[in-house]
């Protein structure tokens, strides 16, 4: 009876499975392109700089002279189609490097203007409240102006307008959604909005928090009018190599200041011993665009299986993408835990832990968060969490390979399956 149940549910998934592959298979080849125009220019940026196996050399100390790291800068540059920039493990997670960028650029009596809405939680205490005492930007006196976005998820122009004064030094972009259900912002978007926002304030810098969007795309935010982005290694440009660190790349003198700001005035980029992270930050790189397209498909192959039994998604599966976020919305809490859950259960690593909710620092909700992962918080790699709240949605991201997404809605769907939810 048992054999009869496991051979029935069997056939069902395969069912599904061909179906979500087939209707999603031009959206696949859209990857595939992407990946390769991602690769080529990798490629292309490595040969320009001559990089060889004595740049992989570690770095002790002071790190004068570290020619590898000096050469590693170069080529995130022209990938990314900056004038300079820096990737250094130092930079321990995103929040840092953005904290990195912001406070390089900001100075006391300025204003950062944040044009997409409220950031991610975790900047929340960057930004601070004036007089905190923990070396916030509020706390130097830098004041800090949040305009939500209209509710079909575009940016509110004459609220901007409206917002900016003499003493907006940075506007800020969040790329991807965060928390919310709505489109991520493609690089085009980021460009017009980067033209619109010089327009308003000609000499203020437009930043952008650039997580989860690297590669997703044939071209970054600093190819299309940024000035300068962030965003972390252990995300998609680590390949899922890279252990730590994080990058700035954009205008010269603007990547220089957050350099001052991630070591000291005056030294800068010029030190930073690499100790051993090289080889690993170089290769991770270059294998970046094939890990984000496998992680691409897979949030393509998880909207449509969903959507296709009646879940709503975002993106749904035949939208542009331009991050790795794959939004899905349950009926209740539970089915919402047991996702989470069974993302869980599905990874190689730590498949045996169950995640719970719980009350987590920063956060108004308790949080349910999956992440088997090699690097710890390794957000290319797959993971989910979502706040135990009205509505309930489920954010999940990464995959190092199509199979293990595919691994692990099968694992997702079984799970429903056997508790009458399918």
């Amino acid at each position: 009876m048992i054999e009869s149940k496991t051979t029935e549910w069997e056939r069902q998934w395969e069912q599904w499975s061909a179906a979500a592959e087939e209707q999603a298979a031009e959206q696949f080849r859209r990857v595939d392109r992407t990946v390769e125009r991602n690769q080529w220019k990798v490629i292309e940026a490595f040969q320009k700089h001559k990089v060889s196996d004595f740049h992989f050399a570690g770095s002790t100390g002071y790190g004068y002279n570290d020619r590898g790291r000096e050469v590693l800068d170069l080529v995130y540059a022209d990938v990314f189609g900056a004038e300079a920039a820096i990737v250094r493990p130092h930079l321990v997670s995103g929040t840092h490097t953005i904290s990195a960028a912001l406070f390089g650029c900001l100075r006391p009596g300025d204003e950062l203007l944040f044009v997409t809405g409220r950031p991610y939680d975790t900047l929340h205490k960057v930004i601070g409240k004036p007089g905190d005492g923990t070396g916030s930007l509020a706390d130097w006196g830098i004041r800090s102006v949040e305009v939500a976005l209209l509710p079909d998820g575009s940016v509110d122009w004459d609220g901007v307008a409206a917002a900016a004064s003499e003493s907006t030094k940075v506007f800020a972009i969040q790329r991807s959604r965060g928390y919310d259900w709505r489109p991520s912002f493609t690089v085009a978007q980021i460009g017009e909005m980067a033209a619109r926002l010089k327009a308003i304030r000609p000499e203020a810098i437009v930043f952008v928090d650039n997580c989860y969007g690297e590669f997703t795309e044939d071209r970054e935010p600093t190819e299309a009018g940024a000035d300068l982005i962030a965003g972390s290694l252990i995300k998609n440009p680590g390949g899922g190599l890279a252990a730590s660190g994080g990058y700035i790349a954009g205008r010269k003198d603007l990547v220089e200041l957050a350099a001052y700001r991630m070591t000291a005035p005056g030294i800068g980029g010029e030190v930073g011993a690499m100790l051993g992270t090289t080889r690993s930050i170089y290769q991770g790189f270059f294998l970046a665009p094939l890990i984000v397209g496998q992680a691409v498909k897979g949030s393509i192959f998880a909207s449509a299986v969903f959507e296709n039994l009646g879940f709503q998604t975002h993106p749904r599966w035949d939208d542009p993408r331009t991050d790795l976020i794959q939004a899905i919305r349950f009926p209740a809490a539970e089915p919402l835990i047991y996702f989470v859950q069974s993302i869980q259960k599905a990874a190689a690593v730590d498949s045996h832990v169950v995640p719970e909710p719980w009350d987590m620092p920063g956060y108004e909700h308790p949080v349910i968060m999956a992440a088997g992962t090699f690097i710890q918080g390794g957000s290319l790699e797959l993971s989910a969490d979502a706040p135990i709240r009205e509505p309930y949605i489920a954010y999940m991201q990464g995959g190092l390979t199509y199979a293990h997404v595919k691994f692990a809605v099968r694992q997702a769907l079984q799970e429903f399956h056997n508790r009458g939810y399918l």
